[in-house]
């Protein structure tokens, strides 16, 4: 039976047509990082269009987020644990209304629902001892960013918060359900950030002040002060990548990079690496 494509993603549909330029393609960091780790990966999600399981880690992240980003719209003396753990199980309820396959987690018994739900109460409690919301006034929330580089790349995603301070200084914010990077590990963890960081600085001609992702499942800040050398090299990092994708599309070699984050790849069944078969590539559009 085919699997359905997905729709596209909020990014996807939210890019705009720029006047005058001939866009080469667009990348978001999320599909970057695809390609970085598995050029497969990225095939299957980008070209193939075939969409992941849901799994109870993603499920948890878009409740937490969808909680936090609503948290805000409340005064701010109202921004407090109590109602964030009061907001679950409506938000919860209005997940389900949308996606209502993600019930199938629970109904086989494998993962208990109880259980699930109450750690993403405890993964919300643990943000209120990293920040204080009701000190907190972001300028954005779910912010979509895109910018044209003169590569004629299209950079496009979507920022969970936006700080500016009263005099002017930015603080792009992040936050992750799950653990902080071990050492060493905090670079592959910031290039989103950077990347978030060079569209802003191209978009505003301002330089982000600093960085921050927020590690809720264990309770921890990566914060990180960029320059414009480090955003300089971002850039030429995204269009290493782009050119990188371009060339796989042209050999068809979309080779696979197996290693320990296979083990919750929804398609390792199709993957040559674990004896799998990849459907066949789509047709190509072929200039006239």
């Amino acid at each position: 039976m085919a699997v359905p494509a997905p729709d596209p993603s909020p990014a996807e549909a939210m890019s705009t047509v720029v006047d005058g330029v001939t866009v080469l393609g667009a990348l978001s960091p999320s599909r970057a990082s695809d390609f970085m780790a598995c050029p497969l990966l990225y095939r299957f999600r980008t070209i193939d269009r075939l969409p992941d399981q849901p799994s109870a880690d993603a499920v948890r992240g878009t409740l937490v987020h969808k909680v936090l980003e609503d948290l805000f719209d409340l005064p701010a003396h109202e921004r407090t644990t109590p109602q964030a753990q009061e907001m679950v199980e409506p938000t919860w309820q209005t997940m389900l209304e949308d996606t209502p396959e993600i019930a199938e987690l629970f109904s086989d018994g494998t993962l208990a629902f109880d259980p699930w739900l109450q750690s993403c109460r405890d993964v919300l409690d643990r943000y209120f001892t990293l920040e204080d919301p009701t000190r907190l006034e972001p300028a954005e929330r779910e912010l979509y960013v895109e910018t044209v580089l003169e590569s004629k790349l299209l950079l496009r995603g979507f920022v969970d918060r936006l700080d500016i301070n009263p005099d002017g200084l930015v603080r792009v914010v992040d936050y992750k359900t799950g653990r902080s990077p071990g050492p060493g590990f905090e670079a592959k963890a910031l290039f989103q950030m950077k990347f978030y960081a060079l569209v802003i600085w191209r978009t505003r001609e301002v330089i982000p002040a600093m960085l921050q992702l927020v590690y809720l499942g264990n309770g921890e800040l990566l914060r990180y002060v960029p320059d414009e050398a480090d955003l300089l090299a971002t850039e030429r990092k995204v269009v290493a990548v782009w050119e990188a994708i371009r060339r796989a599309e042209d050999t068809a070699d979309w080779r696979p990079s197996p290693g320990p984050m296979c083990q919750w790849c929804s398609h390792r069944d199709l993957c040559p690496a674990y004896g799998g078969t990849p459907p066949p590539l789509p047709a190509r559009d072929v200039p006239s």
